[in-house]
């Protein structure tokens, strides 16, 4: 979860905590939050702050029917999907589902392994799970550890703690906890 634009009065930080009590709304049982980070903007450092957090839930949902909740909490709460990593009100992602991998191995790989520029220029058209980017961002993997410590990346097999080994240690140290 992460948030860098205001809705309204509310702070990104108010809007994640509405972002939690719909999921509960939603029959989405909150099992485990993260702390709430502060957390530069990414890729554009020059625009505002982001607050990011990490939840894990409980849900009966099929993965495509969650992330379909998760983009009408979004709209719900603001989120109008201009840009491709711009500024946002909200962002939820699903960033994984246990072992799960989405569509298949052999195009979860052909996302993660884009190259960056094309990272920015393309979307895919269906869920990829794990999310291809978790283990190249700090500001994923900070909450993400505090929620989930023992999960290993289904394709790697690697933990938060050793893909954040693999991280810039100034771009880790820029995660600042807020609560």
């Amino acid at each position: 979860m992460g948030a860098n634009q205001p809705l309204g009065d509310f702070a990104p930080e108010l809007t994640l905590r509405q972002a939690y009590e719909a999921l509960e709304e939603a029959s989405i049982e909150i099992v485990a939050r993260s702390r709430f980070y502060a957390t530069p903007a990414f890729p554009d450092p020059s625009e505002p702050e982001y607050v990011n957090s990490c939840v894990t839930v409980d849900t009966d949902l099929s993965p495509k029917a969650l992330l379909e909740v998760l983009h009408g909490i979004e709209r719900r709460l603001g989120r109008a999907r201009v840009q491709r990593w711009g500024a946002r009100t909200l962002d939820l992602d699903l960033l994984t589902l246990g072992i799960t991998i989405l569509p298949d191995l052999e195009t979860y790989q052909r996302w993660a392994d884009l190259p960056v520029a094309d990272q920015i220029a393309r979307t895919p058209d269906h869920l990829i799970l794990p999310h291809p980017r978790i283990a190249d961002r700090p500001f994923v993997l900070v909450p993400l550890r505090d929620v989930a410590p023992l999960w290993r990346h289904p394709v790697t097999g690697k933990t938060a703690d050793e893909m954040l080994a693999t991280l810039p240690k100034e771009d880790i140290a820029a995660i600042r906890p807020l609560d």
